[in-house]
């Protein structure tokens, strides 16, 4: 027979060794760094190499971080987006069932295009009105424009 106090124990043990693992595994993949805007972050797992290398290269560098173009700007979007990206990413690289080359999701193509379009919109309000349809027909400004921020340079 299961005393309450040994119940107590065993459950104290179990949050214990939960938490302590929780913990380790935030700290270890330094979990802290996410939380900020800075692009060195998104270069903690060594799949974003290239990525942050190839940016840190390109004239993106001067104006515009990961951030800028790769999450939405008003803050409950944000930081929902930031959210699921931290949860498909952490998952993703812990069970190391990604694809190589990383590969945009259609979630975030659109994120991307909206936020080309935010940023350049002055330049190119004609040319992209038909990209703001969500129909996925449009042409998108990556089409003409795959290395601008980073990536395979042609």
């Amino acid at each position: 027979m299961v005393t309450p106090r040994r119940a107590s124990f065993i459950l104290a043990v179990m949050f214990g060794v939960v938490f302590g693992v929780g913990f380790f595994t935030f700290d270890y993949a330094e979990g802290t760094s996410y939380f900020s805007t800075d692009p060195r972050a998104c270069a903690n797992c060594h799949i974003m190499n290239d990525e942050y290398s190839s940016w840190h290269k390109a004239g993106h560098h001067q104006a515009a971080t990961c951030i800028d173009c790769h999450l939405p700007h008003d803050f409950i979007p944000k930081y929902i987006a930031k959210a699921d990206h931290g949860y498909r990413h952490s998952k993703a690289f812990t069970l190391q069932n990604f694809k190589e080359p990383i590969e945009i999701t259609p979630r975030d193509q659109v994120i991307v295009q909206q936020n080309c379009v935010r940023c350049h919109a002055d330049f190119v309000h004609e040319l992209v009105e038909g990209s703001r349809a969500p129909s996925g027909e449009a042409v998108q400004c990556v089409h003409c424009h795959a290395g601008v921020g980073h990536g395979v340079r042609w």
